[in-house]
């Protein structure tokens, strides 16, 4: 069975990360408000920076 997103490691074909701009936090801080929780996690994150 698959691992869950965050016991994975980053591949590194990805490259470096980027930090998420402040539109992108925005919305993880909204799709964190929306699910009840007070603030984002790190799925709220990965959503928002896939985003266009």
């Amino acid at each position: 069975m698959s691992k869950p997103v965050w016991e994975k490691k980053r591949p590194k074909s990805l490259g470096i990360p980027k930090k998420l701009s402040s539109k992108k936090k925005a919305k993880a801080k909204a799709m964190a408000k929306a699910a009840g929780r007070p603030y984002p996690n790190m799925v709220d994150n990965i959503r928002a920076a896939r985003k266009k």
